[in-house]
């Protein structure tokens, strides 16, 4: 029996990439899965098929994030979903993983590509997370999929190095606001991972470029994150709460030889 039997997950952005990988890991650890997504009805429905194909249970839900109304319109549907497998609303893993990236340095940022970024990443996973601690049962976990460009100087993805700064300080303020119920709340740091939004990654001199600045010599998996989610949703991870997990796998750690 997985660590997740009978708990029920949220996972946006669960369409593509990192979002899919820790869908399926949630899964196979008994949870029932709501799969978000926000555009992509296609991919929703391959990562329910890759679910429920290996003895899983999921539910696809759209709403697309950044809009006004967007947290409403979500629990509305989760509400939906939920109901065809239980009578209880209730949810016990939040994981804010959907967004989208801006690659411009300072000088090359727009307005509306700021306030969308914004919108999507740090407002929207707000939002969710006022609509849904009602619904959190107590002994909860909340994950937000943060990045390692919150913590270095990155002037290509300055916008959204901020909004997953801002990620950051959710999760610590809502760390200690929650702790007495008995909810942990955490984010977790990828490195480079091949994904769809690392799309720099398709030409061969970047990818071994990129690969070399892990430990490790090579670009992350979505499963390397997706194992790390796992584990902070399970009940192993009660005494981890307010925290920034990196899962980069040593990126930029120092000079390599």
């Amino acid at each position: 029996m997985g660590t997740l039997a009978g708990k029920t997950a949220l996972v946006t952005g669960a369409s593509r990439g990192i979002g899919r990988g820790i869908a399926q890991r949630l899964a196979r650890e008994g949870a029932l899965v709501a799969v978000h997504y926000g555009s992509n009805e296609a991919a929703a429905r391959d990562t329910l098929a890759a679910i429920t194909t290996a003895g899983g249970q999921a539910f696809v839900l759209r709403t697309e994030l950044g809009r006004a109304g967007d947290a409403h319109a979500l629990w509305s549907a989760f509400d939906k979903g939920v109901r065809e497998f239980t009578d209880s609303p209730h949810v016990d893993v939040i994981v804010n993983n959907a967004g989208i990236a801006l690659y411009a340095p300072v000088g090359d940022v727009a307005d509306t590509s700021f306030d969308e970024v914004f919108a999507v990443n740090a407002k929207a996973p707000f939002f969710i997370l006022q609509h849904g601690l009602d619904r959190l049962r107590d002994g909860g976990r909340i994950i937000n999929i943060s990045s390692g460009a919150a913590r270095l100087a990155t002037p290509m993805l300055i916008a959204y190095a901020m909004t997953k700064g801002a990620l950051n300080a959710l999760t610590r303020t809502l760390a200690l606001e929650l702790g007495p119920r008995n909810i942990t709340v955490n984010s977790v740091e990828p490195g480079i991972v091949e994904t769809d939004i690392t799309f720099f990654l398709s030409d061969p001199r970047m990818s071994e470029l990129a690969a070399s600045w892990s430990a490790f010599n090579r670009l992350g998996q979505p499963a390397d994150i997706a194992d790390v989610v796992a584990f902070l949703a399970s009940p192993d991870s009660r005494w981890i709460t307010g925290q920034a997990i990196d899962a980069s796998g040593g990126l930029l750690l120092g000079p390599t030889f």
